[in-house]
């Protein structure tokens, strides 16, 4: 039995027509023969309207005889080749006459490759390709020093019935003398000749060889070589693509190895490490792409990498590397092979250009801020109405919110479940923690926010304005009565409870307040501004409109409404780690701070308060996000006044109050308070190895030591009992035994179970460890897809809206070293007369075996 392996590749494509035009001014048509016209007038080469979408080359030739400028209009936008450079008009226009536009009225000259909505514009071999989105039309040339001595224009189909130019018709050979005359646009400075008729010895030799190739032709070529060559002796750059083309119509023929020593035209050189290639790749390996998919480019002149090296295209200049010493980019810095950047959630390795990221460990947040509501999942929408909503509810646990009657900030935020501890972050924001794995933070200053984190089982019985969390945004608009909305109203209002109060404006109704939130919001767009350090890892387009409508429809002051919209990115960034700097002094939103605390964009609680130094704080415990705000220095320590004092002026705070610093009687036990720590004489006679746990002696020590209580916050309303417990680092199992923490028993269905034994529940095994279950599950099938105008959706059933016009590899697996087996490529083609998406070409490659016997 022997194997073989086929690649098998889909594409599909039309016969295509082309017409072309080199040296001093020779024209191949489309149909029938190649003619010469010698002129320095602007001419025009094609034309034609399709869809009411108009399509034309349009050259110049200088006085060298070659192109010296190109016009392309391709659905109203001007692309214009001048002087090696190429330039984009990309507002597009109605021009008022045939003619050609200077240079110096356009835009500056774009680099490559250059991607727009109509037309992409890219590096092709040694030559330079400009290819329709909207067509199957591509016009391709070749810069020298002086001009462009070769272009041509190639369509895969019959498009137009009404073409017109020097390439003539797709389907109608023309006369030369018509062509001529109908092409020629309006410049009275310009002139065209007649041919001269002169003997040239080159072209005689050369086309002595080509007789048995050209045959009946052959004179008709000998006559254009003279046409041509007359006048350019000396100038290889108009008379060597003649002879190439001749010599490439006769590829099979003997010429094809000795016509560049006959006419003395040598090879084109490559710069740097580059080679010249008579067929290779159009577009090589480079460290960007070390796979440019083979199968889709053809063969041309080319210049390559020596073998096992690619084009460093992240250095400046033409050299080629080993792909493992490839550099990796991101916002814009290189970072060499190894080199490692971090942020809050994951950390990143540059391998040989590309980059290994560790897994994110940021949780997902439901953000509510006013109006603007972004969902676990990230789908971000707008509230239509003031009303009183279920923000997000679980099995045993719900909150809402309610707008203000007048504003358009919340008023109050409402928490329904059983246990949880509050406490405060900075004078702007507290934090709240519960028994059944939902934690959220409250802003309360300047306005009422709320920032949900993903609940620590996340499934689809968490529903709510913040969707279900489940890792896809195609089911967050999911409303009460359990179908999927189309739109965010009637969504949003399927969770309104009661009576709302008024509707929440789109747009604005102050023209004042919208020209200041224009200027003033743009602030979070600039590339080089105080922002500009958290644009690659989150897009300012969403804050900043919801900055616009903010100030637009405030009720209160635009400065302040400012600071908030501002306030809601820097907080954005800060969750992933992205540190903005001082941004409160350079917008002018300083904040004031009571008495004497500080300001901070990174507060600190943890062993920051008196009550802090009577036992230990449950803050320091929490990994909670950065919050700004105010709040006591290190060293100091915030009182029941607000106010930050040195240690030994504490009060002291236990189980059943606050006594100030000194002696002091506690449930009839002798205490003193000192530095915030209150002791007390232990009054208790216990057995059986259990200790005396007192009330006084603060609300840490004397909750019940259970295994059922490991995991859960305090109860602050439960009341003190003094009295024997098990000593520390020991907790009451289900058995009623004195256990250490690695022995803690658990429950399920009723039933106590010890560490180590398993059970089974909805497809999860769950082993009992420390007195808490500790769950596995296998992965589920995930899919991936693309559909409408740039929409996709991840393996892990992330959505995403991305509108780029160019080739993209949707997935493959060939990563890494590793060989791959298939890989699926897509390619957006959009409408004639908008941006919208009509078509997708899919680009398959399947690697399949055959086993033959």
């Amino acid at each position: 039995m022997t194997t073989q392996r086929w690649i098998l590749v889909f594409i599909f494509s039309l016969a295509s027509d082309t017409c072309r035009t080199f040296g001093s001014g020779i024209v191949q048509p489309f149909k029938g023969e190649s003619y010469y016209v010698r002129s320095d007038c602007p001419f025009t080469l094609t034309s034609f309207t399709v869809n009411r979408g108009e399509y034309s080359v349009t050259i110049r030739r200088g006085r060298n005889g070659l192109l010296v400028q190109v016009e392309i209009i391709i659905n109203k936008v001007m692309t214009l080749l001048q002087n090696g450079h190429v330039v984009v008009q990309n507002k597009r226009f109605e021009p008022k006459q045939k003619t050609l536009l200077p240079i110096d009225l356009c835009l500056d000259s774009v680099s490559l490759p250059y991607d727009h909505t109509y037309q992409h514009i890219v590096k092709y071999g040694i030559y330079t390709k400009l290819r329709s989105s909207l067509l199957p039309f591509t016009v391709t040339w070749h810069n020298v020093d002086g001009g462009i001595n070769s272009l041509w224009v190639t369509l895969e189909s019959e498009l137009s019935t009404d073409m017109c130019g020097l390439c003539g018709k797709q389907n109608l050979a023309g006369h030369r003398h018509e062509l001529i005359r109908d092409s020629q646009l309006h410049d009275l400075r310009c002139k065209t000749r007649d041919p001269v008729l002169q003997k040239n010895h080159v072209c005689s030799q050369f086309f002595r060889k080509t007789k048995s190739c050209l045959q009946d032709n052959n004179s008709h070529f000998h006559q254009l070589c003279r046409d041509n060559i007359f006048g350019f002796e000396n100038s290889h750059e108009v008379f060597c693509p003649f002879f190439q083309e001749v010599a490439s119509q006769c590829n099979q023929s003997r010429i094809n190895r000795f016509w560049r020593r006959l006419t003395r035209c040598e090879k084109p050189s490559c710069p740097g490490d580059l080679i010249y290639e008579k067929k290779g790749p159009a577009f090589i390996p480079s460290c960007s792409n070390p796979d440019p998919a083979p199968f889709y480019q053809e063969l041309t002149e080319t210049c390559v990498c020596p073998r096992d090296k690619v084009f460093n295209n992240h250095a400046i200049g033409h050299h080629c590397i080993p792909e493992s010493s490839c550099s990796c980019e991101f916002a814009g810095k290189s970072y060499g092979n190894g080199e490692i950047r971090s942020s809050k959630c994951q950390s990143c390795t540059c391998h040989g250009g590309k980059w290994r990221c560790s897994e994110n460990l940021c949780h997902r947040k439901c953000v509510i801020e006013g109006q603007f509501v972004t969902t676990f999942d990230g789908k971000q929408y707008v509230l239509p109405r003031k009303c009183l909503y279920v923000a997000s509810k679980g099995p045993n646990w719900m909150i809402t919110i309610q707008f203000n009657q007048k504003g358009l900030s919340l008023r109050k935020v409402m928490v329904h479940l059983s246990k949880v501890q509050v406490y405060w972050l900075s004078s702007m924001f507290v934090q709240v923690h519960t028994t059944c794995g939902i934690h959220f933070q409250i802003q309360l200053s300047p306005e009422i926010q709320l920032f949900i984190d993903t609940p620590d089982k996340s499934n689809d019985k968490i529903k709510g304005l913040c969707g279900n969390s489940n890792s896809d945004t195609t089911d967050d608009f999911t409303a009460n009565s359990g179908i999927i909305e189309n739109s965010a109203q009637p969504f949003a209002l399927s969770w309104s409870l009661g009576h709302c109060h008024g509707n929440i404006p789109s747009n604005c109704t102050n023209r004042e307040n919208e020209n200041y939130a224009h200027e003033k919001c743009a602030v979070l767009h600039q590339p080089t501004g105080m922002f500009a350090k958290c644009h690659p890892h989150i897009p300012t387009d969403y804050y900043y409109t919801a900055c616009i409508q903010r100030i637009c429809n405030t009720g209160r002051s635009r400065r302040e409404a400012l600071c908030i919209g501002l306030a809601s990115y820097a907080k954005a960034c800060d969750g992933l780690g992205v540190v903005i700097g001082d941004w409160r002094r350079n917008t002018g939103c300083n904040l004031k701070c009571q008495k004497n605390q500080e300001f901070s964009y990174n507060m600190h609680t943890c062993n920051r308060t008196c009550t802090s130094l009577s036992g230990h704080d449950i803050r320091c415990d929490m990994d909670d996000d950065p919050v700004e705000g105010c709040g006591c220095p290190e060293g100091t320590y915030l009182n029941q006044g607000q106010t930050c004092s040195p240690k030994k002026e504490c009060a002291c705070t236990y189980y059943g109050g606050i006594a100030d610093p000194g002696p002091v009687v506690i449930s009839r036990q002798k205490c003193n308070c000192e530095n915030g720590v209150l002791s007390c004489l232990p009054d208790c006679d216990c057995k059986n190895g259990k200790v005396c746990v007192s009330c006084s002696e603060g609300p840490v020590n004397i909750v019940k030591k259970t295994c059922d209580h490991i995991g859960k916050p305090l109860d602050t309303s439960e009341t003190c009992e003094s009295g024997c417990y098990c000593p520390d680092h020991q907790y009451e199992d289900h058995f009623g035994n004195c256990v250490s923490l690695d022995e803690c028993t658990c429950v399920f269905s009723g039933k106590a179970f010890r560490t180590g034994q398993q059970v089974n529940s909805r497809c999860k095994t769950c082993t009992c460890y420390r007195g808490m279950w500790q769950c596995t599950e296998k992965p589920c099938p995930g899919q991936c897809q693309v559909y409408g105008d740039g929409h996709y959706q991840t393996f892990d059933s992330k959505w995403y809206r991305f509108s780029g016009q160019c080739l993209y590899t949707l997935v493959q697996d060939s990563c890494g070293n590793k060989k791959g087996t298939f890989s699926v490529r897509v390619e957006s083609v959009p409408c004639n007369q908008n941006t919208l998406t009509c078509s997708r070409n899919i680009i398959l490659k399947l690697q399949v075996h055959f086993f033959l016997l």
